[in-house]
């Protein structure tokens, strides 16, 4: 399964105007199996505070109005693909769009972002 049947790019829609999507199960495994061995970068770019209240497993934070200062520390896992969520996917695409004007190309937007993933009872971290 490749990235292009597991997530979406935003392109130009507006996140607000869709509904949520539920994550599937097979979709949330891979990814995390991908994560796991570190062969993708899942970025949470919610607040500190949201990421402290539950995250997705392996992912790191990097608040989207802060993505600038996360730079040298994405160039270690150049080549990774890439993939952001937030809690709905208004902050995902702002981030989608700063690394993209860095030359980041191999970013992807995991559809549904948080609400999905709580809304298909996947597993979250807590600090």
């Amino acid at each position: 399964m490749g990235l292009g049947l597991t997530f979406s790019l935003l392109g130009d829609c507006d996140p607000r105007a869709v509904p949520p999507t539920a994550i599937s199960i097979n979709t949330a495994s891979h990814m995390l199996e991908k994560v796991r061995a570190k062969e993708w970068l899942l970025i949470d770019v919610r607040s500190p505070a949201e990421y402290a209240e539950g995250h997705i497993p392996g992912a790191i934070n990097m608040p989207h109005n802060e993505i600038d200062h996360y730079l040298a520390r994405l160039e270690q896992h150049e080549g990774k693909p890439i993939i952001i969520y937030c809690r709905s996917g208004r902050r995902a695409k702002l981030a989608m769009e700063t690394l993209k004007k860095r030359a980041y190309h191999d970013v992807s937007h995991l559809e549904g972002d948080m609400m999905g993933w709580h809304g298909a009872g996947l597993p979250v971290d807590r600090m």
